[in-house]
């Protein structure tokens, strides 16, 4: 049976601070999402309260969740704590829920671009990292993110990013990423083999691919549930984006820059009806820009990116990193001629093994 275990440290220096035992734990990580944890923390007595209530501090404390298993522990997820909530019940039992998210979580919604910043034909990969270096160069801003420089995408894009639009760091990172060949990121907790803990940008162009070996799970078998959803109510054939007002002369007529109208005649051909979508980038002031924005658009509309899921008992199975592959295998009354199919894991969604419940994993993929 494996036990988890939390690691309480200073966010911006990586002090630990405690470790903690938890329970009702569930965590979830993804590509292109932010990843959350939830647990309760049981207030026995007075001294787990006081070391709760001084260490476990809501925005200022790096949690790290610590999987044990019967020969070693391993860093599973990290995050920011962001709310704590001491409760009592009516029989005067004490407890602590706590809700924290992936690092990711700080650059999406707390952290500012306050100046504007500029890159000329520079590889997207560089104006990503040149990004999270701005945020982590504000006093108090380092969250101690490792940024490796050696990996190039070979795409050179033109950016402006104005201050006067206050934009979320982690939201131009999310829009430079959406492009038509862009790329993937997340920020990666681990530990390393001499024992010391990391906090990783990790970037994938096109996509995070790791792993040498497929996970392979098999229904019947250790696959317990499972959804594989088919929905067009997004999909669309014909696409047009909109862009930033842009208008020097004040007598004329405001008009938003336009992408330029995008059609797949292809489809109309295959017997399709057209099916018109659009997209708004309000800070976006380049046509090639624009353009390029639209014609990703487009191409994840024509055939929606759905996203399948499968859920298995994890007992015994290692579990798989974001970006590893696994091969799925059903024979049952929908799939009566048999699914054999492989994926890649873009999400997960772990609730460990409790009294009465088996450990399980549920995993979030994307067609190869």
């Amino acid at each position: 049976m494996a036990t988890y275990e939390l690691l309480v440290c200073d966010l911006r220096t990586d002090r630990l601070l405690d470790r903690i035992p938890a329970r009702d734990v569930s965590y979830d990580n993804y590509i292109g999402k932010t990843g959350t944890l939830s647990a309760t923390i049981d207030l026995s007595n007075s001294d787990i309260a006081r070391r709760v209530r001084t260490s476990v501090l809501p925005g200022r404390t790096m949690l790290y969740l610590e999987r044990w298993d019967a020969f070693a522990g391993t860093i599973v997820w990290g995050g920011i704590l962001w709310t704590r909530t001491p409760s009592r019940d009516a029989r005067g039992v004490w407890t602590c829920a706590i809700q924290a998210a992936g690092l990711e979580s700080v650059l999406r919604s707390h952290r500012m671009l306050t100046d504007t910043l500029t890159s000329t034909n520079v590889d997207q990969l560089d104006i990503a990292r040149t990004l999270v270096a701005y945020a982590q160069s504000a006093p108090g801003g380092n969250l101690g993110i490792e940024i490796d420089y050696s990996q190039t995408s070979g795409v050179l894009r033109d950016r402006v990013y104005s201050r006067y639009d206050l934009p979320w760091i982690g939201g131009l990172i999310d829009q430079l990423a959406a492009v038509q060949g862009g790329f993937e990121w997340i920020i990666q907790c681990y530990r390393s083999d001499d024992g010391a803990r990391h906090r990783a940008l990790r970037l994938g162009y096109p996509r995070l691919s790791v792993g040498s070996g497929d996970l392979v799970l098999s229904g019947p078998g250790p696959i317990t549930t499972y959804s594989l959803p088919e929905d067009a109510t997004r999909q669309a054939n014909a696409w047009q984006s909109r862009g930033a007002t842009v208008n020097s002369n004040l007598a004329a007529e405001s008009t938003p820059l336009m992408s330029a109208p995008l059609t797949t005649p292809a489809d109309i051909a295959a017997g399709w009806p057209r099916l018109d979508g659009t997209s708004d980038y309000s800070t976006v002031i380049s046509q090639d820009v624009l353009d390029q924005h639209a014609r990703a658009d487009l191409d994840a509309a024509r055939r929606p990116s759905l996203i399948p899921s499968v859920a298995y008992t994890s007992g015994g199975i290692d579990q798989p990193q974001l970006g590893s592959y696994t091969r799925i295998r059903i024979d049952d009354v929908w799939y009566y001629d048999g699914l054999r199919a492989r994926y890649r894991v873009v999400g997960l969604k772990v609730s460990p093994e409790e009294r009465g419940r088996s450990e399980s994993t549920e995993l979030y993929l994307e067609a190869t």
